[in-house]
């Protein structure tokens, strides 16, 4: 049974249907994207944003940050970039004689790592610690981050060339991958009206409060996933590991973020239960950037999220009233 109760189901949907409504001044279309990021802010999760430059992966994360009442960073990942221009680090004061520690970037709620795959492999794990454990460790010191914390996480899949692509552990502390595309013609058409008539900035007003995403975070969990439709999404996650098309399959952990993320799915949809679809909806996101395929596979052309499409295809789908 549910614990959520029916009143934090309505706060949800209201919520997220405000911060979407929010972000569509600034961004065109992208509706699924956009859901996409929000599931994954109840989730309390990460995201890594993954397509060509121009498609509007750092602006809609500046959009999302703008509609929340949350503390933003940016980061410019770049290959001079220490960990300590990260985390922060301390410093002798000659005024109070002591030493002090001066919070890097990463001591806010919303973090945006822009091109974090042109940062050295050093610089990139000093994001493991926080990402997972939303603390930072320094000169044997552990400081919690703020709460909520998210990272959201662009880069370019095309340019190869100055770049350090994420080690699988990295990539799996990301809740979610998404890949931008590129918009429709009506709604490329829009973009070029908007930015030719626009007459104010691009600042969102907070439309939900910082303290309101942690109630909200918290209520997510309550929502319910009832026998038949949790063995219906471990049964995809073991798949994965069990295909002779791919090397490496998805952890528990990957179980973990469909749940997460299939709950807030119903929740935004204004349901306290996980249906079956929601799983469905979650899987590709959830779990493509976890898996590593064969040699021979790649050499054949398949992919990541072909071999998702096909596995939901070929999983029995649990039926309504099956226990």
């Amino acid at each position: 049974m549910s614990i959520v109760p029916a009143t934090a189901i309505v706060e949800i949907h209201r919520i997220t249907t405000a911060i979407r409504n929010q972000i569509g001044q600034i961004i065109v279309g992208k509706e699924a994207i956009i859901d996409l990021l929000l599931a994954a802010l109840l989730c309390e999760g990460h995201v890594l944003l993954e397509d060509v430059p121009g498609t509007g992966k750092t602006t809609l994360a500046r959009a999302l940050a703008g509609a929340l009442g949350c503390t933003f960073q940016r980061i410019q990942f770049t290959p001079d970039l220490l960990p300590s221009d990260v985390t922060g680090l301390s410093f002798f004061n000659q005024k109070i004689g002591e030493f002090q520690f001066r919070p890097g970037p990463i001591f806010a709620q919303i973090v945006l790592t822009d091109e974090i795959n042109r940062a050295t492999p050093r610089t990139q794990s000093a994001l493991l610690e926080a990402m997972q454990e939303r603390t930072v460790s320094i000169d044997g010191e552990t400081r919690p981050l703020p709460r909520p914390f998210m990272v959201i996480a662009t880069q370019n899949p095309i340019e190869l060339e100055g770049t350090f692509p994420l080690p699988e552990a990295q990539l799996d502390r990301f809740l979610i991958k998404v890949t931008m595309g590129y918009p429709s013609a009506a709604e490329e058409e829009e973009i070029v009206q908007r930015s030719l008539t626009a007459t104010t900035g691009s600042t969102l007003s907070p439309v939900v409060s910082a303290s309101e995403v942690r109630a909200l975070q918290t209520a997510v969990r309550g929502v319910a996933i009832s026998p038949p439709v949790r063995r219906y999404l471990v049964t995809i996650t073991r798949a994965t590991r069990e295909r002779p098309d791919i090397e490496l399959g998805a952890s528990p952990r990957g179980s973990l973020a469909l749940a997460h993320l299939a709950q807030a799915r119903a929740a935004m949809a204004g349901r306290s239960f996980v249906l079956p679809d929601d799983v469905k909806a979650m899987v590709i996101p959830a779990l493509n950037h976890r898996l590593i395929l064969t040699a021979e596979a790649r050499l054949r052309g398949q992919t990541t999220t072909g071999i998702l499409q096909q596995m939901l295809t070929q999983i029995p789908v649990p039926v309504e009233g099956e226990e």
